[in-house]
């Protein structure tokens, strides 16, 4: 007993020893990160890595001196080595110190970089001079994006609401030169602002990056010591939130290259010192300069010249065409403005104005219409005042979230009018910096009045296309279950679900020949159906037509790139080919099928009727319903299957291949040609399913592109697919990074008299796209004559876009569910415009001016008859009823304008849009007529 007692007490004060050890080691890391012990005295491996470029070159003396004062051992990555997401090293954290331009490449290997757990800290104008998709990539990735430069030197302080973890700080207040950072999604939050009007943000913080509104680094822009706490601050947030057990952990798959060799750093006159000659070392490696230096630990490669990197031209046929109509504002830019610019400038400034007050009013007259007063809405339009007579209830705006610009909507619009009024005196002044920074100011401070917990939207098609990525991570019927659940909640209607997929199935098929590799063990199609319909959501299976393999999908499944699907590798007497003999065009990664091969139309024919006759899918969309890109111009063509040959020939004696763009007539008929193979196949399989599933949607995925270029470059004629009466939904491919260019590429198609009674419902891209920027779109399309959206896609659909879309569209408990366009376009019509005519009451009792009582009596007595007509029809749909509602409609609208003379006065815009509204109500009524069984009385 007596030797267990000691043997016990022996292991206790081991225990004890033990423990001061791992806590004085513990002590040593935190107080090395707090820079209180010499850098010295610290041996653990370096936590951060700091990238060195071209544009922080001739700042990397001060960038290093205050590291090296910091006393935190860094790697260094020379920008020009990034070319994928393990060259940004493998330590927790980055720091980008005042790069200004980024490629695709390194934008997109950063997003994977810190999709592993990665934490970035930037300082500047950060990727002010990359390309319009990097800098929105950026955005996301930072949570905001460098506003505008400040002119002089300000003081930075606490944010009002202030964050305890840096609040409590010391050093971080003080006087510095640099820019308004806006914060870009709704967990950025601002633990530094500028004590200025409105007191922007002068640093942006999320979970996973901090921006720094200055140039770190930079005795003109700040100084070392604030530099410095700024920094330890940032370091200590990021590594102290983790468990002990995981601070040292890396990032997986990161290079674990560490350059840590000391050279000396040019000074201002660019002199070399000795030392590393830019290449990163391998990870824990020490030259002689470390030893003979102990108090530094590692700085930046000697600067030499280094080539000027051209972005690359996107692949992607959707990107280029998104370039096409790009309306980009540099905010520190003095370039020239020409006319056409400033144009465009103050209209879209007066179109976001209209598209806040047209939310606001669909708000405020729905909050009405329930006996609810919204609390802080006194106007509308500058003549509405809000009724006493009912409950307050104060609502949410954008920028209540975003932790912003603390300003109210009538500000926030008042200041927007008047910068919109004098843009064209500053234009003419050729003040141009300063008139880019005030559209920007009001655009940013505009995107934050939108009301974002209301409910806003009225009966419309809100499909989301739920992507082949997605599906497979989902893993089983309950991850699969998750994300109805999530779009549901949301208020997505309709499902565009991956069924085919570079020539797989995500079923198991019958009749295809491979089921996804990546789909172990389950039916997801089958699981989804039930899933959709258990939700009261539709499900369309999205299949991939003439598409038949895909070079990234043989990455994954670790395939030759040139594999080319496993349809055509069973059968390559199906395939198409370009006028070299390739069968993956240059610069693309699709090979296609030949749509003029009759066994090709027969498989996808009897692929199509297992989908929709074995599942209960309520739909059917065709993708890649096109041949690929081409650019006859240029020499490069497509379409020379051993089918179309043959079969061209057979009709006109001539190989295709032997002829070119310059034999006008032989070439007029070859592209007609390959169009009607295209146009046939659509009608058939319209004709042949129908038959089989007389409710089935069909709908078609297309590129935007004008009708004859188009038929030249991609033989898409889906005009004719419309006036046909082939498909019910054409989903244009209008995918933006920007509200005005979503707008110039949908307008031309919304306003299109060429489509017959098919519905047109245009496509947003959620990749990149500001949170605040998706909803400024989705309002866009409610404020048109469309019947709806369609977002691509649910991989990027995230949590602070679904909170918004819950509240603003979201299910609401009923007992009766709200009807889709496609599905019921009378009881859909009837309900728009019952909101609209809220709307209207709305204005006309809360509006200051007096209006003829005679005048208002006229306009509700005919508004009141197309009600009545249009809830008859929509009751009990008949052939007379029909006519009956068109010609009400026909009348008021003929009317409306004298009706509204006085509102078309005061604000233009939502004129318009009630206008538009009424235009998709008549577009309802037509559709109707052609998809709906009508008596004949």
């Amino acid at each position: 007993m007596v030797n267990y007692q000691e043997n016990q007490k022996d292991i206790s004060l081991k225990i004890k020893k033990a423990r001061r050890l791992v806590i004085l080691s513990c002590e040593i890391v935190v107080l090395n990160l707090l820079s209180i012990l010499p850098v010295t005295a610290a041996t653990e491996e370096p936590v951060l890595s700091v990238v060195y470029g071209q544009e922080n070159a001739n700042q990397w003396k001060g960038i290093s001196d205050r590291l090296q004062t910091i006393g935190v051992k860094y790697c260094v990555i020379s920008l020009n080595d990034v070319k994928n997401g393990a060259d940004w090293g493998d330590r927790r954290v980055l720091f980008l110190p005042n790069v200004e331009t980024l490629t695709p490449t390194q934008a997109i290997a950063l997003e994977e970089w810190m999709s592993k757990g990665g934490r970035l800290i930037a300082s500047g104008p950060v990727g002010s001079l990359s390309s319009p998709g990097v800098r929105q990539l950026l955005r996301s990735l930072l949570g905001g994006y460098w506003g505008f430069s400040l002119n002089g030197t300000e003081q930075i302080q606490a944010a009002k609401t202030k964050i305890p973890e840096w609040a409590n700080q010391t050093g971080l207040f003080g006087k510095v030169r640099g820019g308004v950072v806006i914060p870009n999604n709704m967990s950025a939050e601002s633990p530094a602002v500028w004590n200025s009007k409105d007191n922007p943000a002068a640093v942006v913080t999320t979970e996973r990056s901090t921006f720094l509104g200055w140039r770190w680094g930079t005795d003109t822009a700040s100084a070392a010591e604030l530099d410095n706490a700024w920094l330890k601050t940032t370091l200590n947030r990021y590594l102290t939130a983790l468990a002990p057990s995981n601070r040292a952990k890396k990032i997986a798959g990161g290079s674990q290259s560490c350059s840590t060799t000391v050279a000396a750093v040019p000074s201002a006159q660019g002199g070399r010192g000795a030392g590393g000659q830019g290449s990163r070392g391998v990870e824990g490696q020490r030259g002689s300069s470390s030893l003979s230096s102990p108090g530094k630990t590692a700085t930046g490669p000697i600067p030499r010249p280094l080539p000027m990197v051209k972005p690359p031209s996107s692949q992607e046929a959707i990107d280029q065409l998104e370039q096409a109509v790009r309306l980009d504002v540099a905010p520190n830019s003095n370039e020239p403005i020409d006319n056409n610019q400033a144009i465009a400038l103050q209209q879209e400034l007066e179109n976001l104005i209209g598209r806040v007050e047209s939310a606001h009013l669909a708000v405020l007259a729905d909050a009405a219409n329930v006996g609810e007063t919204i609390s802080g809405e006194k106007q509308f339009s500058g003549h509405l005042n809000t009724p006493q007579s009912v409950k307050e209830k104060p609502i949410q705006l954008a920028s209540t979230k975003l932790g912003a610009l603390a300003i109210s909507k009538d500000q926030a619009l008042a200041q927007a009018r008047l910068i919109a009024k004098n843009l064209p005196q500053l234009i003419a002044q050729k003040n141009y910096a300063l008139a880019r920074q005030q559209w920007l100011l009001a655009k940013t401070t505009l995107w934050q009045q939108f009301p974002v917990d209301r409910k806003l939207a009225q009966p419309e098609i809100r499909a989301v296309w739920l992507d082949r990525g997605t599906i497979v991570r989902a893993g089983s019927k309950a991850g699969l279950a998750q994300i109805f659940d999530r779009l549901a909640q949301a208020g997505i209607n309709t499902v565009f679900f991956e069924t085919v997929n570079a020539g797989y199935t995500i079923y198991p098929s019958q009749v295809a020949k491979e089921q996804n590799p990546l789909i172990r063990g389950w039916n997801p199609l089958e699981e989804a159906v039930k899933l959709a319909h258990e939700r009261d959501m539709e499900l369309h299976a999205w299949v991939w037509t003439f598409a038949a393999g895909n070079q990234r999908h043989n990455e994954i499944l670790n395939l030759n790139p040139n594999y080319p699907g496993p349809v055509l590798a069973a059968h390559p007497d199906w395939a198409n080919y370009d006028n070299l003999g390739n069968m993956i065009p240059v610069g693309q990664g699709k090979p296609f099928f030949d749509p003029a091969n009759p066994e090709v139309r027969q498989y996808l024919l009897k692929l199509y009727e297992e989908i929709v006759t074995k599942y209960n899918v309520d739909g059917l969309q065709l993708d890649y319903i096109r041949y690929p890109f081409q650019d006859p111009s240029a020499g490069r063509t497509y379409g020379y299957g051993k089918a179309a040959r043959a079969q061209f020939q057979k009709l006109t004696g001539v190989d295709p291949v032997n002829i070119s763009p310059s034999q006008a007539d032989l070439w007029r008929k070859w592209t007609k040609f390959r169009t009607e193979q295209v146009d046939s196949f659509v009608a058939q399989v319209s004709q042949q399913l129908r038959q089989k599933q007389p409710n089935l949607i069909l709908s078609v995925a297309v590129f935007p592109l004008p009708e004859l270029e188009r038929i030249q470059k991609i033989q898409q004629n889906w005009e004719t697919w419309a006036r046909q009466g082939d498909v019910d939904l054409i989903v244009p491919m209008t995918y933006a990074l920007d509200t005005s260019r979503f707008q110039r590429l949908a307008q031309p198609w919304i306003a299109s008299k060429q489509l017959g009674a098919t519905l047109l419902v245009p496509g947003i891209r959620l990749l990149s796209l500001p949170t605040i920027g998706a909803f400024d779109q989705l309002q866009l399309v409610r404020d048109l004559p469309v019947s709806g959206y369609a977002l691509f896609a649910a991989e990027n659909f995230s949590n602070d876009l679904q909170k918004i879309f819950s509240s603003t569209q979201g299910r609401i408990q009923s007992t009766t569910s709200e009807p889709i366009p496609h599905r019921q376009p009378f009881q859909t019509a009837a309900i728009r415009y019952t909101a609209l005519q809220r709307e209207w009451k709305f204005v006309f009792q809360n509006d200051q001016r007096q209006r003829p009582s005679q005048k208002i009596s006229d306009f509700n007595n005919q508004a009141e008859v197309l009600r009545s007509a249009l809830n008859q029809l929509a009751a009990s749909p008949s052939t007379s009823k029909l006519l009956v509602a068109r010609a009400s409609l026909t009348r008021f609208q003929s009317q409306f304008r004298v009706l509204m003379s006085q509102e078309i006065k005061s604000n233009s815009y939502q004129v318009k849009v009630w206008e538009n509204r009424l235009v998709t109500i008549e577009r309802l009524l037509h559709y109707g007529e052609r998809r709906v069984q009508l008596r004949p009385l």
